[in-house]
């Protein structure tokens, strides 16, 4: 492969989880990192033991700031929660220490390869509709600090990216859907040029906050059980609670009604979508479309409505979670 193909990447900077994705010969390759941390009281000793032990941290105001993967073993011990630096698929104006704790990530996961000059495509979120500069900021920020680190940069709408990821063999025209952990993301596209981009807060949070109000859970538990025995299909494990089981069915249809009826609302408003002579395919992806049954239970919903576009298949992305960072580096490739 040529040294140019070799400095160039997408990075996916979500709530959940920040990814970056390089090319390795012929195929892609994707490392990722939790998008969270814990502090800890500082010490000499503290950072010591945790130099040895190579566990990813950072000092910040008499704290010690461990992050990434590790951030949730070391929740665990301590039995508190890991702080995000990302709500709703923005910086969290509530965390101060958000945009360095994200840059020191990003260090973390591109450690060891060239960055001066490479050039990186990183994700972001579509404004929701009427708002065209809610993630303003949240733009600008990540741009400023990547070109900081040595990158050339440039941004890519997280919709769109799950069309570059999945729709090559139809010229990257179709519907992309990223149902992340902060944010939902669409976008319609004809030929690769988006036609309609939004996003609406309703996703993976917005199903676990529900779910454990409603039994009595909390939230970062519920993750945990809904990733490990949760269904949509009616294969639910026994091990899950059935008061929670019933929870995460409401909120799962509750999200999924919400997004289609975003869709529809969106592009009836649309007044020059293109004119097409067949059907569309919808791709969905992102952490909160792998729950068992949702690929199925979103066509079951979406057939029932007056879709305005005709869609020809649904179906899961080929690797859902890693599909944003896929679409930014093709977009790194294929552009820059």
């Amino acid at each position: 492969m040529s040294q140019e193909g070799r400095n160039r990447f997408g990075l996916d900077v979500g709530t959940s989880r920040i990814v970056l994705a390089r090319r390795s010969g012929e195929e892609y390759q994707f490392d990722s990192q939790l998008n969270a941390f814990v502090s800890i009281p500082w010490s000499k000793l503290t950072c010591e033991v945790l130099e040895k032990e190579r566990i990813p941290h950072a000092r910040s105001d008499g704290q010690i700031l461990v992050f990434g993967d590790a951030s949730e073993r070391f929740a665990d011990l301590l039995h508190t929660e890991t702080r995000r630096p990302m709500l709703e698929g923005a910086l969290n104006p509530e965390e101060p220490e958000g945009l360095s704790v994200v840059r020191a990530i990003v260090e973390l996961l591109t450690g060891g390869l060239e960055r001066k000059g490479s050039k990186l495509c990183y994700s972001i979120p579509a404004p929701p509709v009427g708002s065209p500069d809610a993630f303003k900021f949240h733009r600008v920020a990540l741009a400023q600090m990547l070109e900081e680190l040595g990158f050339e940069v440039r941004s890519l709408e997280e919709g769109l990216a799950v069309i570059f990821a999945e729709l090559a063999d139809f010229n990257y025209t179709g519907i992309g859907v990223s149902l992340g952990a902060g944010l939902t993301n669409v976008c319609l596209a004809y030929l690769s040029v988006p036609v309609v981009s939004f996003s609406l807060p309703k996703a993976g949070d917005h199903v676990d906050a529900g779910a454990a109000a409603a039994a009595g859970e909390v939230a970062t538990r519920v993750r945990v059980l809904k990733e490990q025995y949760f269904s949509l299909n009616g294969l639910s494990s026994d091990r899950l609670p059935g008061k929670l089981r019933q929870a995460l069915r409401v909120f799962y249809d509750d999200l999924i009604r919400g997004v289609i009826e975003a869709m529809q609302e969106a592009f009836e408003q649309q007044r020059a979508l293109p004119r097409l002579n067949r059907p569309l395919p919808l791709v969905l992806a992102g952490g909160t479309a792998l729950v068992p049954g949702f690929r199925d239970r979103f066509e079951h919903a979406l057939r029932q409505t007056d879709f305005p576009l005709r869609v020809s298949e649904i179906r899961l992305a080929a690797d859902p979670l890693h599909a944003p960072a896929k679409g930014a580096l093709v977009a790194a490739l294929a552009d820059m």
